[in-house]
């Protein structure tokens, strides 16, 4: 009967692979210590693994080839308990008798023994195995991951940070907000836009920030002589659909380098319990621009994300009910409405989500027209500032920027 690997020859085993990967990779004396590739660690981990696996399917395999004998050595047994039923089972000092009645030869229980132990002694092997290869694939993980991770530090991919420390890594897509758990940083990220303007940036683009107490997060960064400014908001094309639920206008939507909504809770984390000025700037289909700014409040998911007015500015936006401390206007979509219409939906009636106070003012969030209709209703529907061009002028493009007007307390 062919011999069946112990655990102990395989742990020799996976000791001696071990020291022979170990010699390996050890420099030689004179030449000075490096670091293994990552192609190397890979190879090593993908080794290691197919080590586990091969010695998992040969445990399996042998433990079959026992059952089989097993059932085989049984089969025997039954055969000899009726040959020797004929003799005395008196006179037969190697023999026992089985739970029937009948005589087993010394010898077969002998085997059985034997199998027993062997087949116990595959049964922790193959739970060693096991959990050796559990124990690998789990190096292996962290393999990749701290490969992913070292990767973004590469000096090709860092030369600019290294050699200039106030320019940071821009991020050119809207797949890099997988980044946001970032930790390969050598500093913490920037609170806002402002603050990257503070440290010395004087280039607008995209780059991550992490407001206090908000993970990491992309925004587009509009660098001016005023200093530094989220975009929160642009229309430009019709390319992203802004007539959206609650919970969208909540996270956010659309590419940062195209038409996009940042998102009400990053505005909020950005701002906090600070004052702020909101920049809107506008452009009809003929080529003329307007740029407003006004100081503002965001309030939290609490207060429906109230957007809160001075009482000039609300007068100016066409408010024709303010406190002394201004107006508060409550942010407002169609499957959550907050407006200060109560015998009306702004945003059903109209269209996208937007800070509506009794449907006429403006709505920059509203249906994107490649030109005006003829129908008012349809009209009525669209992009428009009431003060500027009018309720019923769908504009062209709109983009909105904040910037923080407090400085955030040190953490």
């Amino acid at each position: 009967m062919r011999g069946v690997p112990t655990a102990g020859a395989a742990l020799m085993l996976c000791a001696a692979t071990a020291g022979l990967l170990s010699a390996q990779g050890r420099p030689a004396p004179p030449e000075p210590p490096r670091f293994a590739s990552w192609d190397e660690m890979n190879v090593l981990a993908h080794g290691l693994l197919q080590l586990g696996h091969g010695l998992r399917e040969h445990v399996e395999r042998t433990r079959g080839q026992l059952g089989a004998l097993e059932q085989r050595l049984d089969a025997c047994g039954a055969a000899c308990q009726g040959s020797e039923a004929s003799s005395e089972p008196s006179k037969t000092p190697e023999s026992v008798v089985a739970p029937g009645g009948e005589a087993v030869p010394e010898t077969l229980r002998s085997l059985q023994t034997q199998l027993k132990a062997q087949n116990s002694r595959i049964e922790q092997l193959f739970q060693k195995v096991a959990q050796q290869q559990r124990h690998l694939e789990k190096q292996h993980l962290r393999i990749q991951n701290l490969q992913s991770q070292v990767g973004l530090l590469n000096p090709t991919h860092l030369g600019n940070v290294v050699t200039k420390p106030a320019k940071r890594k821009r991020l050119p897509k809207m797949a890099h907000l997988g980044l946001e758990h970032n930790t390969t940083r050598l500093h913490r990220l920037p609170r806002d836009c402002q603050e990257l303007f503070e440290e010395g940036e004087r280039q607008s683009g995209l780059f991550q920030i992490q407001p206090q107490g908000s993970s990491p997060f992309l925004v587009n960064c509009k660098m001016t002589s005023d200093g530094g400014w989220t975009v929160i908001q642009r229309r430009q094309d019709g390319s992203v659909d802004f007539n959206r639920p609650w919970e969208a206008y909540k996270r956010g939507f659309g590419d940062p380098e195209g038409e996009f909504w940042l998102g009400l809770e990053k505005m909020h984390s950005i701002t906090g319990d600070r004052g702020s000025r909101l920049a809107v700037q506008l452009e009809d289909w003929d080529g003329n621009a307007e740029s407003l700014q006004f100081p503002v409040h965001l309030g939290g998911e609490d207060t429906a994300y109230s957007l809160q007015l001075t009482a000039p500015v609300a007068s100016k936006l066409g408010a024709t009910t303010i406190t002394p401390s201004g107006l508060s206007l409550p942010f407002s979509t169609w499957d959550q409405d907050h407006d200060l219409r109560r015998d009306l939906n702004c945003a059903k009636s109209l269209s996208g989500g937007w800070w509506f106070g009794t449907c006429g003012h403006s709505n920059l969030n509203g249906q994107y027209f490649h030109s005006i209709p003829r129908q008012r209703e349809q009209r009525k529907k669209g992009i428009f500032w009431k003060t500027w061009r009018g309720r019923y002028y769908p504009l062209q493009a709109t983009t909105m920027l904040i910037q923080p007007t407090e400085a955030v307390a040190a953490s």
